[in-house]
């Protein structure tokens, strides 16, 4: 079971397991002959570092879904624009290394006549500037969206519905050449990231060393809020939400406000995200990106925030596998696994590895009577010989 404490032995474990895994993957791909067994083939640095994303992704989901309630259908959303906030910096990088030459705009905009920089573009030379914008730009966005759902008391499925059409609202504006975003390719061709080449392999060693680092420290902030008194009043909102609004709590507020964390979480793992995949188009705010973030905090165990990041991990890995060996097959491979997950793992992994933990804890010890007749502890009988209990 989960404790109260900062850091139970899962976490503590989990935050091993993170940071061990942000020094050794590197050490490996760096410092070790690419013949040696050990070696961590450079292909392989982004993909894992795509997957610490993804983690990162699903523990901001397993926040607001596994302890306030709140089952988003479009976090994919926040995802995606962390991800632009970044991908708009990585474009003013280019400057005149671009396909046109232009030091100012970037190809996209040169192909489809723009005359001078949109205004919203203006600052993201600077990573200060597009750093701000990965945290306030998902964040905005989720408290003004926030504030009017909340307000209005829309739960359940009807606050679904709504997160999925505003996720599905914004792919349809950014498939638009005239919103200043690329369009239907997006913003791609990136050179430099802080002056260092992107594709560099010391570059993307540090890029997945942070995104292992920004996944350590979003599971503490949400370890934090949720083994606060915070954290009680949110469980307390999901599993009795009028209730609690009735003994006076403003359940509005306690929600809006993990709901902005949750999707800034989101933001930050999407712009750790693009930089390693080298790509970031209106594809990521599909639905079905958003829905299949549910899935792995579903298979990993909600409300356990690690079993959402071994969720996301495992998901993502079976998914590699099999559309390498069997791409035909994945979509019907990933609906068997929630069917299963939900039918015999309802708990996910961790919560029922935590379950079963718990029961064998609370089984009483075996009793035997001894050759005296008297009862006693299996393990205290010592090398008595085990008699029948009498009778009444």
């Amino acid at each position: 079971m989960t404790s109260d404490r900062l850091l139970n032995r899962t976490g503590i474990v989990f935050l091993a397991v993170v940071l061990g895994v942000a020094v050794l993957v590197p050490a490996l791909n760096l410092w070790t002959a690419p013949g040696s067994t050990f070696h961590v083939a450079d292909y392989l640095m982004p993909l894992l570092g795509k997957y610490l994303c993804y983690a990162l992704l699903a523990i901001s989901v397993d926040l607001i879904w596994g302890y306030a309630g709140i089952l988003s259908l479009g976090h994919g959303a926040f995802f995606a624009l962390g991800g632009y906030a970044m991908g708009m910096y990585l474009m003013r990088q280019i400057g005149t290394r671009g396909v046109y030459g232009n030091p100012v705009l970037p190809d996209f905009m040169v192909f489809l006549n723009y005359r001078e920089l949109p205004w919203f573009w203006l600052g993201f030379d600077h990573f200060a500037v597009a750093a701000v914008m990965v945290v306030l730009a998902p964040g905005l966005l989720a408290f003004v969206f926030g504030w009017f759902a909340f307000r209005s008391r829309v739960t359940g499925v009807y606050l679904s519905i709504i997160t999925q059409a505003m996720t599905y609202a914004l792919l349809l504006a950014f498939f638009r050449n005239d919103m200043g975003f690329g369009g239907n390719n997006g913003l791609t061709d990136f050179k430099d990231i802080l002056g260092f080449p992107v594709q560099a392999q010391g570059t993307r060693a540090a890029l997945f060393a942070a995104s292992a680092i920004a996944l350590a420290a979003g599971y503490l902030v949400c370890r934090f809020i949720v083994t606060s008194k915070l954290g009680k009043v949110l469980v307390a909102i999901r599993d009795a939400e009028s209730r609690t609004r009735f003994i006076g709590y403003r359940v509005e507020s306690y929600k809006l406000f993990v709901w902005v964390v949750s999707a800034i979480l989101a933001g930050i793992a999407g712009a750790l995200y693009v930089p390693q995949v080298g790509i970031i188009n209106p594809g990521e705010f599909a639905p079905a990106n958003s829905i299949e973030t549910v899935i792995w905090v579903a298979v990993g165990g909600r409300g356990t925030l690690v079993g959402a990041a071994l969720g996301a991990v495992v998901v993502n890995a079976g998914k590699t596998w099999f559309t390498g060996m069997l791409p035909e097959l994945w979509l019907f491979a990933l609906g068997a696994i929630f069917v299963l997950v939900t039918l015999f793992l309802p708990k996910g992994i961790l919560g029922s590895l935590y379950e079963i933990a718990g029961y064998r804890r609370r089984r009483p010890a075996p009793e035997i009577v001894d050759s005296d007749g008297v009862v006693r502890p299996a393990d205290r009988a010592g090398s008595a010989s085990p008699a029948p209990a009498a009778a009444g």
